[in-house]
């Protein structure tokens, strides 16, 4: 049962931290949001606009730029929802400020924030974070899924649950999302990543068929790459099952793009992608499997950011014919 005696910092309130915040805000949780820029600068003037199926609400809570500005306590809980490329900047700040205690729950895409924050904080969870949204102006986060707005199960670092796990999860399900604590969380996030090899093709390359093709091989990358490695992870039937219908779209909502797609296209200069397909690439080189598909992907999504160029604007099936084609398929033409 979520008794609201948690207290919450949201630090990154983006589209997934927005709509964490905003979220928990509603269901009276008193909620502290991180932000930077001019999304910062609207949310104190005017509050965090967060859309939703049910209406666009207007969040009016304490907003900052820094972990400095927050009263710590015992009873706060940290939802560190930057991106994993921010985590160390947040983490430094954080450790500056933050009580050694602080409970720290990873609401971000990839696997590498959870060691990151366990160099820092004793305390560090994972959240698998299904959550459909997006960023695109200051000041406002949209839920792009009614009436629950994502799925967020989350779990003890590297493993177990405990007492806050159950808390936590409960005051997620009270604000609206769907939540519960699992045992082995970290496999439930290796199969996101297999999910997010291809955020960049989405966010570098023209839709068709060779873009798919190219999402797909990275996929196959990482499923060598997880397997090899001895990485426990859960399977996709098993992440088709926990899905289910719960994620309903909602009427009229713009599919636009995945959280990479939302980088570019706000010409931030950066995206995570060097945590998505390039972790894919860190355990390749690692133990020695090919990873061809996710380098080139980690490569052509990195200068299209920092060229600040436009999003979806590469040809997949250019990018096809500088990869050696598998070994057990025969090369098709693909044109976008």
């Amino acid at each position: 049962m979520s008794d609201h005696s948690r207290k919450y910092v949201v630090y990154g309130a983006g589209a997934v931290g927005g709509v964490i915040g905003g979220h928990l805000a509603m269901a009276g949780h008193e909620t502290t949001l991180i932000a930077r820029g001019e999304h910062l600068r609207r949310i104190q003037e005017n509050g965090l606009r967060v859309d939703t199926g049910s209406g666009v609400h207007v969040i009016e809570a304490p907003a900052t730029d820094t972990a400095a500005e927050v009263g710590w306590g015992n009873d706060k809980v940290c939802v560190l929802a930057v991106k994993s490329h921010q985590v160390l900047a947040a983490l430094d700040d954080l450790a500056a400020h933050a009580p050694p205690n602080t409970p720290i729950f990873c609401a971000t895409n990839g696997v590498a924030t959870e060691l990151a924050a366990l160099r820092r904080f004793a305390h560090v969870y994972a959240v698998c974070v299904m959550l459909p949204s997006t960023h695109l102006q200051p000041g406002v986060v949209v839920a792009k899924c009614h009436p629950v707005p994502g799925i967020l199960d989350l779990g003890r670092v590297p493993d177990g649950t405990d007492h806050l796990t159950g808390s936590v999860s409960a005051d997620l399900r009270d604000s609206g999302f769907a939540s519960m604590p699992r045992t082995d969380i970290v496999a439930w996030k290796y199969r996101k990543l297999l999910m997010n090899v291809g955020n960049g093709v989405d966010a570098a390359c023209a839709d068709g068929p060779a873009a798919e093709e190219l999402a797909r091989r990275a996929e196959a990358e990482g499923e060598a790459v997880i397997r090899a490695a001895g990485i426990p992870l859960v399977t996709a039937g098993q992440d088709k099952q926990r899905r289910g219908d719960i994620l309903q779209r909602r009427d009229g909502a713009a599919p636009q793009g995945g959280s990479t797609w939302q980088s570019v296209t706000r010409e931030t200069g950066s995206t995570e992608v060097d945590y998505l397909a390039g972790e894919i690439v860190l355990l390749g080189r690692l133990h020695g499997v090919p990873t061809p598909a996710c380098e080139l992907i980690q490569q052509v999504t990195n200068d299209l950011a920092r060229r600040r160029a436009q999003p979806r604007s590469l040809d997949a099936a250019d990018l096809l014919t500088r990869l050696p084609w598998p070994a057990d398929e025969s090369p098709r033409v693909l044109r976008s």
